[in-house]
């Protein structure tokens, strides 16, 4: 997702040291952050299982405890199911997705100009400067569902999408083109073949990916209704790691019927929702 690993902060410093500011050209020279909702369930449902899997592990583990040497573990419980929750259900996940995954178009997160951005910059995505939470960067997607007239047709003939909202997926994309800055542009050498590298699904396998950060309930898609889910998120490092971050989710979802005005005819408006992953 870009920032994981600190990748930016070294090719910063190497630039503030190495790059002639105004001739200097820097490859890639542009980044993008993107994120967009999914449907895979499948992958969400292990997760969930997983979790399932590792607290009954724990309940027959302090009920042997208990039997054999008499010691209760239960002040031990709610640690361990927060862990573990963390772990299997509040963590991102590397994926291939495919672009059937994808309930929406993708909106940017954050952009970055190479020639110029900081390390301020690579600290995260929507924060305030300087802090560890901010406004976060915006998201307002609109996902509608199947409409009841298509029941019996095939899938590429109809309009909508099944669903349901399994979560979001974040990846970036990079370009390699002339510099666009103040200082460099019309100074520095032009590019005179501009390339482009997405990590996005539509480019099938690539080493980079995506990462999926999957719902604890999934959300459902109602036929001839349109589903709104609109936030914010916030990507900042940990701090225990400059190397690692955490993602803040903060989000409503709403239901209408198809076709009606984006801001009125709301059928069901839910509760503002806050979730915090860990990209490991």
């Amino acid at each position: 997702f870009l920032l994981r690993e600190s990748m930016l902060d070294s090719l910063v410093r190497a630039r503030d040291t190495f790059l002639k500011p105004k001739t200097g050209l820097m490859m890639p020279s542009h980044a993008t952050m993107l994120l967009a909702p999914i449907a895979d369930e499948e992958e969400r449902r292990i997760q969930h299982q997983d979790y399932a899997g590792a607290m009954d592990d724990w309940k027959e583990f302090a009920e042997t405890t208990q039997t054999m040497y008499g010691v209760d573990m239960s002040v031990l419980e709610k640690d361990f199911d927060r862990e573990q929750k963390e772990y299997y259900v509040l963590s991102s996940r590397w994926a291939e997705l495919n672009t059937g995954c994808l309930l929406a178009e993708p909106c940017v997160v954050k952009e970055f100009d190479m020639h110029v951005c900081t390390v301020e910059d690579a600290r995260g995505a929507g924060l305030a400067l300087g802090q560890d939470e901010g406004k976060g960067a915006p998201f307002d997607f609109d996902i509608m569902g199947k409409s009841s007239m298509d029941h019996n047709k095939p899938s590429s003939t109809t309009r909508g999408v099944a669903g349901p909202i399994s979560g979001f997926a974040g990846w970036f994309t990079v370009d390699f083109k002339s510099r666009t800055d103040e200082a460099g542009r019309g100074v520095a050498p032009e590019v005179p073949n501009p390339a482009y590298l997405s990590t996005g699904p539509e480019m099938g396998y690539t080493h980079w990916g995506q990462q999926v950060f999957h719902l604890p309930s999934a959300i459902p898609l109602l036929a001839d209704q349109t589903t709104r889910l609109n936030g914010t998120m916030e990507m900042m490092r940990t701090k225990e790691s400059a190397r690692l971050y955490n993602v803040r989710y903060r989000y409503t979802t709403s239901r209408r019927k198809t076709g009606s005005d984006k801001e009125g005819g709301v059928l069901m408006q839910g509760k503002s929702e806050e979730l915090v992953y860990q990209i490991p």
